[in-house]
């Protein structure tokens, strides 16, 4: 190894990058992150313009280009479910008792994948 050359570390993250960076909440932001990736695909697929979106969605430009652009911060969970359902989307909220060894966790579905968020 040369001077100019130094050791590497790799650090292998949780799977929640929210918790990985010390946040409090970061469940709780997983869940929202999941959710507004499901809120963007939908709104890529309908090939709506930010000021379409806010007029079905009945939010502000501003908001609907925080969302686009990830920023969680000022949505609440019962806000991006009132979105999904403006978005045609049924939600349903279930519980069961976990099976899991590690823990109980939240998990969130659509047609196609069902995405696991540890709590």
């Amino acid at each position: 190894m040369t001077e100019d050359q130094s050791t590497l570390e790799i650090e292998v993250g949780s799977g929640n990058v929210f918790a990985d960076l010390g946040l409090d909440d970061a469940p709780e932001l997983k869940l929202k992150a999941a959710i507004v990736g499901q809120i963007n695909s939908i709104l890529r697929h309908r090939h709506l313009t930010q000021v379409q979106a806010s007029a079905l969605l009945g939010l502000p430009q501003p908001k609907i280009s925080a969302l686009k652009n990830g920023r969680l911060r000022g949505f609440s969970l019962e806000k991006l479910l009132e979105v999904m359902v403006k978005l045609d989307r049924d939600v349903e909220i279930g519980f069961s008792k976990s099976s899991r060894k590690e823990g109980s966790r939240y998990s969130i579905r659509n047609e196609k994948v069902r995405i696991f968020v540890a709590a």
